[in-house]
C-alpha cells in the first residue's frame, strides 16, 4: 500500500478488515419498492446475470482512487454475489410490476413471456463513497416481438465510514435502481 495515501483510505481499509481471524458476512437488505410500472410481458426470467471477477468474489472489494482493488478474506458477502444480485433483480422486478418474475432456474411448467440477462462490465464501492454499476441488459423473447438490449451506467452514493454495511447497503438500492431502469427501459 502507497504510504502516500490519505488517511480516509486508512480508515476505510481499517472499516473493511475485521478485528479478529473470524470472517465477518453482510447480508444485503432490499429497500422498500414504492413505485408500481406497467411492463409489456406477463412472465420474465432473469436468466444470467454476469460479474467481473472482482464482484463476483465473496470478498467485499473497495477500489481506490488510484484504480486499484482491495478486499480480505475477513469481509465477506454472505450469498455469492451472482446468484445474489439474480435474485435481487428478480424480486425487485416483481414487485414493482406484480408480474410472475423468477430467475434461473425457472420454476414454472409454461414457459417464460421473455428472459433477460444483465452483464456487468463495472460493480464497485469507492472510496469516495460511490456504488458503480455500469453494462449491459438484453431482453429475448420466443415469439415474434421486438428484442432489446440496452447499456446501463448507475451510481449510488454511500457514506464511506459505514464499512461494509453501508456499501452492502448501497448495492442493494443500486439494484433496486436497476430494476426499475430496465423495467422503464427494457420491458416495456
Amino acid at each position: 500500500m502507497n504510504v502516500a495515501r490519505p488517511l480516509i483510505t486508512l480508515g476505510l481499509l481499517a472499516a473493511l478488515a475485521a478485528c479478529g481471524g473470524a470472517a465477518e458476512r453482510f447480508t444485503v437488505r432490499a429497500p422498500a419498492v414504492t413505485e408500481k410500472t406497467s411492463i409489456a410481458f406477463s412472465s420474465v426470467e432473469v436468466r444470467d446475470v454476469s460479474l467481473p471477477t472482482y464482484a463476483a468474489a465473496e470478498e467485499i472489494s473497495l477500489q481506490m482512487a488510484d484504480g486499484s482493488l482491495v478486499s480480505s478474506t475477513d469481509v465477506l458477502w454472505a450469498d455469492a454475489p451472482e446468484r445474489a444480485v439474480a435474485l435481487e433483480l428478480s424480486q425487485n422486478l416483481a414487485r414493482m410490476t406484480g408480474r410472475r418474475i423468477a430467475s434461473e432456474p425457472w420454476p414454472f411448467e409454461a414457459f417464460p413471456d421473455a428472459r433477460l440477462e444483465v452483464r456487468f462490465a463495472e460493480m464497485v464501492a469507492t472510496e469516495a463513497g460511490e456504488f458503480r454499476a455500469s453494462g449491459q441488459y438484453f431482453v429475448a423473447v420466443p415469439d415474434d416481438r421486438r428484442e432489446r438490449s440496452g447499456l446501463f451506467d448507475l451510481s449510488v452514493p454511500f457514506n464511506p465510514e459505514g464499512g461494509a454495511n453501508a456499501i452492502a447497503t448501497a448495492r442493494g438500492q443500486l439494484v433496486l435502481d436497476l430494476a426499475r431502469y430496465i423495467a422503464q427501459n427494457g420491458l416495456k
